[in-house]
């Protein structure tokens, strides 16, 4: 990280560490949605769920949530904006290229394009995959509940190991985020490879690719 984005983050680490859960749960959907929409603040969100959950345990039955809230009001508003825009918009804030395999990754995987990284941790992107779902019109109330989950489940494994390793969880995670993708994408790769070769795994692939023709 930028040294600002590191006193940025020991600074609201501070402060939503030691504020009252009603203080410290507003603002974290307040930096879940502004990372997830306007600004990248990677690794920010990840730090206060596991500073807040190692430094009060029991905050981890609820604090995850409001960060995967604050991302889901994010994404609903990135989303909203490029839905409006379409693809001009989209090819003016990213490469063409990367616009181009990710709306390939949609058309073949349907839901998991956007859940997989949903899931990630940094470095993982993941404004290119929101901003995509919004210019090819996927289904807003799928891509919401899609981004719940997925960002409740990241979360919610970040709180619960930082209850037990504390902040060295966050570290592995910023040392070894390579390492965490790859074998993440490997384990999810044989999991659709399975899939697909099931029957109701094509008819789903099928109905994804014409809904989002469509």
């Amino acid at each position: 990280m930028f040294d600002w984005l590191q006193v940025l983050a020991k600074r609201l680490g501070h402060f939503i560490v030691h504020v009252p859960i009603f203080i410290a749960a507003p603002m974290m959907i307040f930096v879940g949605a502004l990372d997830s929409s306007l600004l990248s603040l990677p690794e920010v969100n990840d730090y206060l769920v596991v500073a807040r959950c190692y430094t009060h345990p029991r905050a981890v039955f609820l604090f995850p949530m409001f960060a995967a809230v604050g991302s889901v009001l994010g994404c609903l508003l990135l989303y909203t904006i490029l839905s409006r825009g379409g693809r001009a918009v989209l090819h003016r804030k990213f490469r063409i290229e990367h616009v181009q395999r990710v709306e390939g990754w949609y058309g073949r995987f349907g839901i998991l394009a956007l859940a997989v990284p949903a899931l990630m941790p940094p470095p993982m992107p993941f404004k290119i995959f929101v901003a995509t779902a919004g210019a090819l019109q996927f289904p807003r109330r799928k891509f919401l509940l899609t981004i719940l989950v997925a960002r409740s489940i990241r979360y919610y494994i970040e709180g619960i190991l930082a209850v037990y390793f504390g902040e060295r969880v966050l570290r592995f995670s910023k040392d070894n985020g390579l390492l965490i993708i790859s074998a993440m994408a490997a384990l999810l790769l044989v999991g659709l490879g399975v899939y697909l070769l099931t029957s109701s795994g094509r008819a789903a692939v099928h109905r994804a690719t014409l809904n989002l023709k469509g």
